[in-house]
């Protein structure tokens, strides 16, 4: 049967819900902190260093997941991930040491993240859509906004009237018994199913020929195996891009609640404060995703970090002037601005190494990445152990921010292939 509409949006609609639970199960981890560590009175580097280690494990897994996407299909790769992580979630409440927090938050809620958050959904969804890759990737990951402004406060809820382990239990079976059903939908490409990209008429023999995005035939023609890629400046300067692009994230997001408390803010600003941002990722993912569409990855990447960079400068200002002011401009250059990397993760990669093996390349470029992710929070961590202040770790923050910029202005995948608001500039054919 034929539905009246493109089965992409169905795929965009599941990813939406599977990215409002799965890594708002995972961004939880800065609620349950404080709690974590007022019972156990543990280090807050040691501390903290459980979500980190989470990145360690999902930066090994990473290039595995890519290879189970490219032979066995989303499918597959999301039902593992449910597993995993609801698993994580289920056990993490009988913790009673560090490594009990490193193995269940650390290996399983790692391992899942991987498979169900931004990682995963990039391996698959930019197949999906051409003309409005942007756009379509940036409607999905805003699900982890909605995710925010309804789980977290309930959470939060949770926790101050039962407990963290309580809270942290409801998690788990929500991510079992929502995600584990709907994803069975999903489909990797749509010739798989007889469709076309974008929805369009599959093409006769009559129809004309659609206009090539291609600035680099050279480089669009090579059959990209990630032993070549290897080989290339670009992929590296992918790899230091996306390494500080997830370390300035996650520094923030695990460290910002306990920086607020200890400024002198209620814990309802906390949690009001993480909410936010992830809620202004709606608007902020979906706007950037389809201005990437119209100017090219490389200028909403740079937006992006600069919207972290002033974040990390409003943190550091905070301290000597604990305002209002300063929350709103640290959380909406944070939501607004910076969450819009997502939407140009996967079109990045995937239109500089375009291909069968784009999984496996696309895995391995998530390897330093999620590294990125592991080292923001411990950095941060131990930097506040050393200093006792977190000024020396934000100001570092803001350096990442700019080499992030850098880095794929670098890699350039608009000299590869033109978005579809900039394909009047390539030249046609003589």
């Amino acid at each position: 049967m034929r539905l009246p509409f493109f089965y992409g949006w169905i795929v965009i609609a599941v990813t939406f819900v599977t990215m409002a639970i799965g890594v708002n199960a995972r961004t939880a981890f800065s609620l349950f902190y404080p709690p974590i560590i007022g019972e156990f009175g543990w280090e807050r580097g040691v501390t903290a260093g459980a979500f980190s280690f989470g990145f360690v494990v999902s930066g090994a897994v990473s290039p595995l997941i890519g290879r189970m996407m490219d032979h066995y299909g989303p499918r597959a790769v999301m039902e593992v991930g449910v597993a995993l992580m609801a698993g994580g979630l289920l056990l993490a409440p009988l913790t009673s040491q560090p490594w009990h927090l490193y193995l269940t938050i650390g290996v399983l809620v790692g391992a899942g993240s991987v498979c169900l958050g931004y990682s995963g959904q990039s391996l698959f969804l930019p197949n999906w859509f051409i003309r409005r890759r942007g756009f379509a990737i940036g409607l999905a990951f805003a699900g982890v906004g909605i995710g925010s402004v309804t789980l977290l406060p309930w959470v939060q809820h949770m926790i101050e009237q039962s407990g963290w382990r309580t809270a942290c239990t409801a998690m788990g079976i929500l991510v079992l018994v929502v995600l584990a059903p709907i994803n069975v939908l999903l489909r990797k490409r749509p010739e798989d199913i007889g469709l076309q990209p974008d929805g369009d008429a599959a093409p006769t023999g009559t129809s004309a020929k659609p206009a090539s995005n291609i600035v680099d035939p050279v480089w669009a023609g090579t059959d990209w195996t990630l032993r070549r890629a290897l080989r290339t400046a670009r992929f590296w300067w992918i790899a230091v891009g996306y390494f500080c692009g997830l370390y300035i994230w996650y520094a923030v997001q695990v460290h910002q609640t306990k920086f607020l408390l200890d400024i002198g803010f209620s814990s309802s600003v906390g949690v009001w404060a993480l909410g936010v941002v992830s809620l202004l990722g709606i608007p902020g993912q979906i706007w950037l995703g389809h201005l990437s569409d119209r100017i090219g990855r490389e200028w909403v990447w740079a937006i992006s970090c600069v919207g972290f960079a002033i974040c990390f400068a409003a943190l550091v200002a905070l301290k000597y002037w604990p305002t209002m002011t300063l929350v709103y401009l640290m959380v909406f250059t944070q939501g607004a601005l910076g969450y819009g990397l997502t939407s140009v993760m996967g079109p990045v990669v995937l239109e500089i190494f375009q291909g069968k093996h784009y999984g496996s390349i696309f895995g391995t470029v998530m390897l330093a990445a999620l590294a990125g992710g592991a080292a923001g929070p411990w950095a941060t961590g131990q930097l506040y152990d050393l200093s006792e202040s977190y000024t020396v770790a934000f100001t570092v923050g803001i350096g990442v921010s700019l080499l992030s910029a850098i880095a794929i202005w670098q890699a350039s995948p608009g000299k590869v292939r033109a978005v579809a608001g900039q394909m009047h500039k390539i030249e046609s054919p003589g």
